[in-house]
């Protein structure tokens, strides 16, 4: 799990493991007007530093760490059968109390859920109300299953670093200032570094020159007002059924 501290200027320092659902859903901040300060994946540190910088910069400072509140939260109350999970809750009330329960994880037929951004979205918007009771709502875990999973070419919410991306590319005036074009050849000159490394076999610097390229192109797609992340989805929709063989180190399709 990662951990993000982040910082509302003038408001508060806190602590989630979903910015676009703690910060810009439930509490109504955009990107550019809250920082991420620091990320990691050691609970206890990040909770710790939360404290430690609420007291630095005089803000209101938490009764108990975020460790401890994660830990003590109460579960959902969830039932869990071959087919369906149900929640204790109407569709009304569905969003506010999956927000509140972030992190929580169940058990199902066909695999662990966990609630994170991705999967309070998809529960959210495909929630049904039972037919025995109206307070109560369920979805159906194999359709979960197969758009998490399956079709998840970002598991474990990592599709959270681009939303960190783009929010750095706004801090710096990137949009505002930049244009895509500029980032063309930004791209054109992180490939030329990235065919340098590859002839000298530089482990490091390729790692370095493949993330620039993707911090490029995660920028280039929002000046065009598309997320990367749509992007290689669309092409992977497109590939993922493709047939063909293996040619001089390159893959051929077939010919339709």
């Amino acid at each position: 799990m990662i951990y993000y501290l982040y910082h509302i200027p003038g408001k508060k320092i806190g602590v989630t493991t979903n910015p676009s659902i703690r910060i810009s859903k439930q509490q109504g901040y955009k990107p550019g007007e809250y920082e991420i300060i620091e990320v990691s994946g050691d609970i206890d540190y990040i909770s710790e530093r939360e404290l430690t910088l609420q007291k630095q910069m005089g803000y209101k400072v938490d009764l108990n760490k975020y460790s401890e509140t994660i830990k003590n939260k109460k579960s959902m109350n969830i039932n869990v059968t071959e087919q369906t999970t149900t929640f204790p809750c109407s569709v009304r009330e569905l969003s506010a109390r999956l927000m509140d329960n972030e992190d929580f994880v169940w058990e199902t037929n066909y695999g662990t859920f966990e609630l994170n951004q991705k999967s309070i979205n998809w529960i959210i918007n495909n929630a049904q109300t039972s037919q025995f009771n109206k307070h109560r709502c369920f979805i159906y875990n194999k359709a979960l299953a197969e758009d998490i999973f399956k079709n998840d070419l970002y598991k474990d919410n990592k599709e959270n670093i681009f939303d960190l991306i783009r929010n750095w590319a706004s801090e710096k005036g990137i949009y505002n200032k930049g244009d895509d074009r500029t980032q063309y050849v930004k791209l054109m000159e992180e490939a030329g570094e990235l065919a340098e490394a590859l002839l000298k076999n530089d482990q490091p610097e390729i790692i370095d020159a493949i993330g620039d390229m993707v911090v490029v192109l995660t920028n280039l797609a929002h000046m065009r007002g598309h997320k990367l992340e749509d992007c290689v989805t669309s092409a992977y929709d497109v590939i993922k059924n493709r047939t063909g063989k293996m040619h001089n180190g390159t893959f051929v399709k077939d010919k339709l």
